[in-house]
């Protein structure tokens, strides 16, 4: 009776939708390629990847989240896994590459439940558990606390980050630079703990030189030279002051008439924008400063007073470089120049020189006598090697902050995973549960299989060690990610800080369920063309 019926349109035709179990297995294919082309990226004999973006230029890197960038993908799952290491990079700085990993391996972990047709909040729910697991037995009995006055083990920490990275061939050099930089950044008021990394410690990369020669400023570096030719370009002890207004004659906000009536209103106009650069400079020379900063402009005028006055004019410096300079020498910036008082005046600077670095005028302002701001000089043989340079000295600068932050440690070289998985495999319950167990193996085997170990015969090896561990503390024993070997980290002095590690499990878990949550997924697509409504619901929407 009801056999001619024509089908119903919901969707508009150019909407394409895929729902059930087909997209819960998709999701896991993308998930599961995006970890593949990371993959090699991990450890200490990674590999580099090299990036063309469109517009021809290249990137050459093996951090996690600087490919993914990079890449362009079409798939929605795929675009929710580079999130995650973007999430990673700006949460704590480094581990990007394992997030993705890790990721990619607990969805992969699901995929046998889903085809035994178990409903995926079931598998969520023993990932919930296993992660709430994970996180109790890493805060408790897997991490040691670290004394941040210990210099040589912070050492140790920055350089296991650094030593997976390019710059693991200077990693003495790279371990020196984050550590003072951190130390010099770090704030201590009244009880609260303030590193500023990406405020106050700036990288500069200049090209030309060997990357030996980079190097922590005790002071702050800016790429400006004096504004006048006869100025001083080397003053020692300088005073300095920080300004934030134009050292020329303010011109009103909008369109102005005046009218004049006489030639001598002319004169007078003119003569009074002159006293009025005039008083300005009047303003800063009665402070008698030896330098003066402005993020404006300074008129020729200006130039001259400051010029008989012995003073040197810095102008269009950024706000960011003259936040820099105020915390660096003490000085206060100041808005109008009626306000200067002897308290606004820098003094903390040892010296203020300009040197010609290739051939490019730089101002620096160092040998502060207790900075709060610095910057990092980096010279390197081409821009591509300076711009990874740069990358890996961020991931240790963010290292060695949350170290200050939450000095707690856990064993690097997959050992943590090692035992988190024996942990929970010891608690014995059946399913996806032990799958997260398994899952947490990728690291060492991913260690293993980069520098080219027999990875069974080395996963079999260290599954032992830590099964038979029952002694007091952490069993500390993982991949040595040079040789494939298996060695023990208190001896190798590989250790991890925790905030790292927490971020890392916390994101990859949290991914894996978000995308296993997904079984419809409506994709629309503007068609391309004429605009007349092609499908039943499109007419009947115009018919209104």
């Amino acid at each position: 009776m009801f056999g001619g019926q024509q089908p119903i349109l919901v969707l508009s035709s150019n909407m394409k939708r895929e729902s059930g179990r087909k997209v819960q297995l998709e999701n896991i294919q993308a998930g599961k390629a995006i970890a593949d082309v990371i993959r090699t990226c991990l450890g200490p004999q990674a590999m580099l990847k090299m990036l063309m973006d469109p517009m021809g230029g290249i990137v050459m890197t093996n951090d996690g989240n600087a490919i993914l960038r990079e890449i362009t993908v079409q798939h929605p799952a795929a675009k929710s896994m580079i999130e995650i290491a973007r999430t990673q990079d700006e949460e704590v700085g480094d581990g990007t590459t394992s997030v993705i990993v890790l990721a990619g391996e607990m969805l992969a972990a699901a995929e046998p439940f889903l085809q035994q047709q178990i409903h995926p909040t079931v598998i969520i729910r023993a990932y919930r558990e296993a992660l709430e697991d994970i996180v109790g037995h890493l805060q408790s009995d897997l991490s040691v606390k670290l004394d941040i006055k210990d210099r040589a083990k912070m050492a140790d920490v920055v350089k296991a980050c650094v030593g997976t990275k390019f710059i693991g061939k200077w990693s003495d050099l790279a371990v020196k630079i984050a550590l003072d930089a951190v130390e010099t950044v770090t704030l201590n008021e009244n009880g609260r703990l303030e590193v500023d990394i990406k405020r106050y410690a700036k990288v500069e990369k200049i090209p030309g030189g060997t990357i030996e020669e980079s190097c922590v400023l005790k002071g702050v570096m800016i790429n400006k030279d004096v504004t006048h030719g006869k100025m001083k370009r080397y003053i020692e002890n300088p005073r300095i002051v920080l300004l934030d207004c134009s050292l020329e004659y303010k011109k009103g906000e909008s369109q102005t008439n005046v009218e004049i009536i006489g030639e001598q209103d002319f004169t007078r106009m003119l003569q009074i924008e002159e006293e009025f650069v005039q008083r300005i400079c009047a303003d800063i020379i009665a402070v008698k400063p030896d330098l003066v900063f402005t993020e404006k402009g300074v008129s020729d005028l200006a130039q001259h007073y400051l010029l008989k006055a012995g003073i040197t004019a810095i102008r269009r410096l950024r706000k960011t470089d003259n936040l820099r300079i105020a915390r660096a020498c003490g000085a206060t910036i100041v808005n109008r120049t009626e306000e200067l008082t002897e308290k606004d005046v820098g003094t903390g600077a040892g010296l203020f020189e300009i040197k010609k670095i290739g051939d490019e005028y730089f101002t620096f302002v160092t040998q502060c006598k207790d900075p709060k701001a610095c910057t990092i000089l980096l010279r390197g043989a081409s821009k591509d090697i300076l711009n990874e340079t740069e990358r890996n000295l961020q991931d240790a600068l963010h290292v060695a902050r949350n170290l200050v932050l939450e000095p707690r440690l856990v064993a690097g070289g997959g050992a943590v995973e090692m035992a988190v998985s024996q942990l929970l495999a010891r608690k014995q319950v059946k399913g996806p549960y032990t799958a997260v167990a398994h899952a947490l193996e990728i690291i060492p085997r991913t260690l293993a299989q980069n520098c080219g170990a027999n990875t069974i015969r080395a996963l079999t090896a260290l599954r032992a060690k830590h099964a038979s561990h029952t002694g007091e503390g952490i069993c500390a024993w993982g991949i040595d990610g040079e040789s494939g070997e298996i060695v023990d980290m208190n001896v190798k002095n590989i250790w991890e800080p925790l905030a790292v590690k927490l971020q890392t499990y916390k994101t990859a878990v949290e991914t894996a369920i978000l995308l296993l949550r997904i079984d419809d997924i409506v994709s629309g697509s503007k068609k391309h063309g004429g605009n007349e409504p092609t499908n039943p619901a499109a007419m009947a929407q115009g018919a209104e």
